[in-house]
């Protein structure tokens, strides 16, 4: 018995040491079930340093999925695509592979508000960054501001390098709002960047086509409109509110209860 705890004493202080938080916690019980189970030298060591190596894996997944600043946490396995019939899951699931994101190439969601484009953004956004890729989310007018203020600092080339770096740059209600042409101009300096090198998800509530209530200069608004959609994907959620249409549905029932 005492060399047993002298063992784990010892296993304890080198997992401190060597900064193995995993083995460190889960020693003990894969010591007993090896035990039990009459593994070889060889599988206990191995299933130890696979413990280790999976959960570094996790935080990494985690730290990124963090860093990436999505508002809420939205999944593929919870988007309803009974609700939105003209969307094709194996084209989704597809996407979640990451492939394009790989490539560089750019991907927009077009579709009315409560059609699912962001839920979509953010869930293939998290699909990136758990598949080792750095993301970063942002809403248009954020970034647009942010870039505004960087422009009056004097740091705007620092501000736009560490939007080129991000492996995928997530842009969120692009449409909502009309941009002047200093802030049109400063986000197309960021999607310069990025051209063709790493990739840009935007979700818009307006087709291309009504893009120039937004960019107001047709001929910017032309470059890009260019710059999102060459070689990439072009989704549409539809204009059917499912988020409306389920309102509704729990609405329903009370008023003809009344």
């Amino acid at each position: 018995m005492t060399s047993c705890c002298a063992a784990d004493a010892a296993v304890d202080q080198a997992c401190r040491m060597l900064r193995l938080p995993t083995i460190r916690a889960e020693f003990s019980e894969i010591a007993d079930t090896a035990a039990r189970e009459q593994m070889s030298y060889r599988a206990f060591l191995a299933e130890m340093l696979m413990a280790e190596c999976d959960d570094r894996a996790r935080r990494r997944s985690e730290r990124r999925i963090k860093a990436a600043g999505f508002p809420r946490d939205k999944s593929l396995r919870a988007f309803d695509f009974d609700a939105n019939p003209g969307l094709d899951p194996a084209a989704i699931h597809t996407l979640a592979t990451c492939e394009w994101v790989k490539k560089g190439l750019p991907l927009c969601l077009i579709g009315d508000s409560g059609t699912g484009k962001s839920h979509l953004l953010i869930a293939l956004g998290t699909e990136a960054a758990m598949a080792g890729y750095r993301v970063r989310y942002t809403l248009a007018t954020k970034l647009v501001n942010e870039l505004v203020e960087a422009a009056d600092d004097k740091i705007l080339t620092k501000t736009i390098a560490r939007y080129g770096r991000v492996d995928l740059l997530c842009i969120d209600e692009l449409g909502y709002m009309e941009l002047d042409r200093r802030g049109a101009e400063l986000l197309f300096q960021v999607l310069t960047e990025r051209e063709e090198t790493n990739s840009v998800a935007i979700a818009s509530n307006d087709s291309f086509g009504s893009w120039t209530k937004t960019f107001t200069d047709p001929r910017l608004c032309a470059a890009i409109v260019d710059r999102l959609t060459y070689g990439g994907n072009i989704l549409e959620t539809g204009t059917d509110s499912y988020r409306l249409a389920r309102t509704r549905a729990q609405i329903d029932p009370h008023q003809r209860a009344g």
